[in-house]
């Protein structure tokens, strides 16, 4: 897959993944990077139980990278401790 499917598909998955998860989106940088760790976490958990991983730019690719960005983000937030609420002005 080229350097610009592994950008949208990593975009499109991050973005899935917060909304998911948080429920917005971290901004473009953020959701690309997300994405594209996540389908690296992805593919090797699924590699790992037997599955197929991330095959190219499809569907099935882009199912394992969401998957992959939603655990990435859920053991974040289980680990990272709890910032501060900002006050409003």
């Amino acid at each position: 897959m080229s350097i610009l499917g592994w950008l949208f598909l990593g975009l499109v998955a991050g973005f899935v993944a917060n909304k998911l998860v948080i429920g917005t989106g971290q901004g473009v940088v953020r959701d690309i990077a997300l994405g594209i760790v996540g389908a690296l976490v992805g593919g090797a958990a699924f590699a790992y139980t037997g599955h197929r991983g991330i095959t190219g730019f499809d569907v099935w690719s882009l199912f394992v990278s969401i998957l992959g960005a939603v655990l990435l983000l859920v053991l974040y937030h289980a680990f990272a401790p709890p910032r501060p609420a900002t006050p409003k002005k």
